[in-house]
């Protein structure tokens, strides 16, 4: 709907006003006359008319109008390039990860007009500020009416030069599920069960390509442990006290035959090598027993091809385990010098974590504080601040608090 209605309008603040103005519309009329045999068609009509009416009022494309105008009741027509992408939701995700827009501005207006993840949630996967991402979303709108880029379904040929921004969205989505930035749960399953949607079906459109079996094969894995992320009562349990005895086989087993099948074709990219990260974690039968030394090579090789700080950090908790935590601080340490983790509650929570090891409970005790200022989910601000409780009062050190 957004993107068909998007191409009448020229204007993707328009577009979405008129979507949310037809769905209104709906809930009216079909509460009293019943649902559309055509429910979408009829949907992504009444948006495009809506945003013609518009286009009448500001007097533009008068000339033009007679041309767009749809009969109340006619089927919306196939889009070009319907065919290479069946599934609706993904060809949407296509179409707006255009590759006239710089990625991060691709994959911030996807995450936020087809997704519906909220900015400051876009603005802490990237690291900047709530303010700075909308001004990034809201230029990428005006360079797409500036220059007025055609938003349409790509034809098949078009989806290779736009699939890693289509897997980068799809990555996100399942982070702020998989780890609710905000709220009072720590999972959104809706969110979790939309990206393991969205990249079934990517796989099912280019089923050769290892990084979409990579993908499909990290959030399995990872999505296996969620009944045992928290108790009962909601608070979260770190890897270690996770009962694994219930966790989901039959996704581990999956998602190992895709980390398999992705390292057979001798292309092995960022999503492979995570997924071989999460294997590793899925099948060791205990914390202890974790393969981390293989787990640290990984993290080199994935460094090679991502050098992000948030995979240095998480690589440090990984030394952690094999060199001790006095080896892991030290990299921890040079991490607070990177800008993009200033606000990344992650970076002080791991320093508490290793700093409670080393039974330094105040600097601990610090790093807790500083955690806690920038957490924005309940259930981790619980879980960080029973660990500050604990280097206040004596409590015992334990591992590095992973999910």
């Amino acid at each position: 709907m957004l993107a068909a209605t998007a191409r009448v309008a020229g204007d993707l603040d328009v577009a979405e006003e008129c979507v949310q103005d037809a769905y209104l519309a709906a809930l009216a009329a079909w509460a009293r006359d019943g649902v559309p045999d055509k429910p979408g068609a009829r949907l992504t009509a009444t948006a495009k008319r809506k945003a013609l009416d518009v286009l009448r009022r500001d007097k533009v494309f008068r000339s033009k109008m007679p041309l767009l105008v749809e009969p109340a009741e006619a089927e919306a027509p196939a889009e070009p390039g319907a065919d290479a992408v069946p599934d609706d939701r993904l060809r949407l995700v296509f179409t707006c990860c255009h590759p006239a827009l710089a990625r991060e501005a691709q994959v911030a207006l996807t995450l936020r007009l087809v997704c519906g993840v909220a900015t400051g949630d876009i603005a802490r996967a990237f690291l900047v500020s709530e303010t700075t991402m909308a001004a990034r979303v809201t230029r990428a709108k005006k360079k797409i009416t500036a220059a007025r880029i055609p938003y349409r379904v790509p034809e098949a040929a078009e989806l290779p030069e736009r699939l890693d921004a289509v897997l980068t969205v799809i990555h996100l989505l399942f982070t702020a599920g998989h780890t609710a930035p905000t709220g009072a749960d720590l999972v959104r399953a809706d969110l979790v069960e939309r990206a393991l949607h969205l990249t079934r079906m990517l796989l099912a459109l280019m089923p050769d390509e290892p990084e979409v079996r990579g993908l499909l094969a990290l959030l399995l894995l990872t999505d296996a442990r969620r009944t045992t992320r928290t108790d009962l009562d909601g608070r979260l349990l770190r890897l270690e006290e996770q009962d694994r005895s219930v966790w989901d086989r039959a996704a581990i087993e999956e998602g190992n035959r895709l980390v398999l099948g992705a390292f057979r074709t001798g292309r092995v990219g960022r999503y492979a090598l995570q997924a071989a990260i999460a294997s590793l974690h899925a099948v060791a039968p205990s914390y202890a027993a974790t393969d981390w030394p293989q787990i640290v090579r990984l993290y080199d090789e994935l460094l090679k091809r991502w050098p992000s700080p948030v995979v240095t950090l998480n690589r440090a908790v990984a030394v952690s385990m094999v060199d001790g935590p006095s080896a892991a601080l030290a990299e921890v340490d040079a991490l607070a010098e990177d800008a993009r983790l200033a606000g990344y509650h992650y970076l002080p929570a791991i320093r508490a974590d290793l700093l409670r090891r080393l039974d330094r409970p105040e600097e601990a005790a610090d790093a807790y504080r500083a955690a806690l200022t920038l957490v924005d989910n309940d259930a981790e601000r619980e879980f960080l601040t029973a660990r500050l409780a604990e280097v206040t009062s004596g409590g015992t050190a334990g591992a590095a608090p992973q999910q």
